[in-house]
């Protein structure tokens, strides 16, 4: 959108506000540059709320992919590729140039790694010892510090799950790490001796322990997309249930799974018509048995009501390894078993395979729209924010 600087000066500034309300954040970006009014405006928490929680439509959405490829013996290169459909799903064009993430190399780093958000504006991509907190539209990241909290002498350290959300009473976005600690016995089996909950808050830039854990987890499944926050709460898949912890309160507590779920290996949380959604599915090569091919789709009515849960889907003979995110509310993306993103649709039946290919396990998908939200920084020792 190309405005005269000379005309835009004498319109009143609520005029201003609507029309910057409604251009891409990289015509934003330049007008931060055209007066040190415009820098100011659009730099204040006020025009960055209001951009966030502007009325959009699924036109307004893209699709951020991280995939991984192998550069050498047990070294992969991870790029994020920056999507737009533009209405049809044969065809995802780049709205950037791919780019590599920094810190992600290892195979353990491709497999386990989680893509999580967008929580309030913001996106991370985790594993074991590493977060990078990014926003996709204005390109900027940052790397966070590592926890300061080591193991027990003598014991080893088992990570459990990772969850990224925003805590919308104190206004802060937090990362939240659930270990266990490990010794061996006199026999020499490993047993669980002790479960620990560490939280960072970006704000401030600390890393905490939290002390009032008193109950053991369930057995949780770190397997891609098997994470999501939604409703001010973080959800893990665990045994039958789902195991959620509210960022605010910082208290844990479980949904149940639906009852026929129970049986199926493999299950992965995304939103579908703003309702929490379980996708049950089995990962392994086709079978002449149909309903060991079979994926459910199940949505919760009515949000931690575990009696609530509806079956939406039921869909046969699928090649399906990972499922990302649901898009448009009706397109399924999922990893084949070849390593090829591929696109379901939900109401027509359609399949389609594009011509994107990945590591097999690699892909992760968000769907986001374009926002201003600035990564916090915390004190001025903490680690500095980047752009790619």
């Amino acid at each position: 959108m190309k405005m005269p600087h000379g005309i835009m000066k004498k319109l009143p500034e609520d005029v201003i506000l609507c029309i910057f309300l409604r251009i891409p954040v990289k015509s934003l970006m330049r007008f931060k540059c055209v007066s040190k009014n415009y820098y100011t405006l659009l730099q204040s928490t006020t025009f960055i709320n209001l951009h966030l929680n502007r009325t959009t439509t699924v036109k307004d959405e893209f699709i951020l992919l991280k995939r991984s490829f192998k550069d050498d013996i047990n070294q992969y290169k991870t790029i994020f590729s920056f999507l737009s459909g533009d209405g049809d799903y044969d065809y995802l064009n780049p709205i950037f140039s791919d780019f590599d993430v920094p810190n992600m190399t290892d195979t353990q780093s491709i497999i386990f790694d989680q893509l999580i958000g967008p929580c309030h504006g913001l996106i991370a991509l985790m594993d074991d010892f590493t977060t990078i907190i990014f926003n996709p539209s204005t390109r900027i990241f940052r790397l966070l510090p590592p926890s300061p909290f080591d193991r027990p002498k003598g014991y080893h350290r088992s990570i459990k799950c990772l969850g990224f959300g925003f805590d919308s009473v104190v206004n802060d976005y937090k990362v939240v790490r659930i270990s266990e600690f490990l010794k061996d016995d006199c026999y020499g089996y490993v047993q669980v001796v002790e479960e620990n909950v560490e939280i960072y808050e970006l704000g401030i830039d600390c890393w905490r322990e939290l002390d009032h854990v008193n109950q053991q987890f369930p057995t949780i499944f770190w397997v891609p997309c098997s994470q999501i926050f939604y409703m001010g709460t973080f959800h893990w898949i665990a045994q039958r249930v789902i195991l959620c912890f509210n960022m605010s309160t910082e208290i844990f507590h479980h949904i149940r799974m639906p009852d026929p779920c129970h049986n199926i290996r493999n299950h992965s949380l995304v939103i579908l018509n703003e309702s929490l959604t379980l996708i049950c599915y089995r990962s392994v090569a086709p079978t002449s048995d149909p309903i060991e091919d079979l994926m459910e789709i199940w949505i919760l009515k009515d949000y931690d009501v575990s009696e609530s849960w509806v079956k939406k889907y039921t869909i046969r003979s699928l090649p399906i390894k990972i499922p990302l995110a649901i898009w448009k509310d009706n397109l399924l993306l999922f990893q084949n078993r070849s390593g090829y993103l591929m696109v379901y649709d939900l109401r027509t039946d359609n399949v389609k395979e594009l011509n994107i290919h990945g590591c097999p396990e690699s892909m992760r998908v968000t769907v986001y729209k374009e926002n201003l939200t600035i990564i916090p920084s915390g004190s001025e020792s903490s680690t500095p924010v980047h752009k790619f």
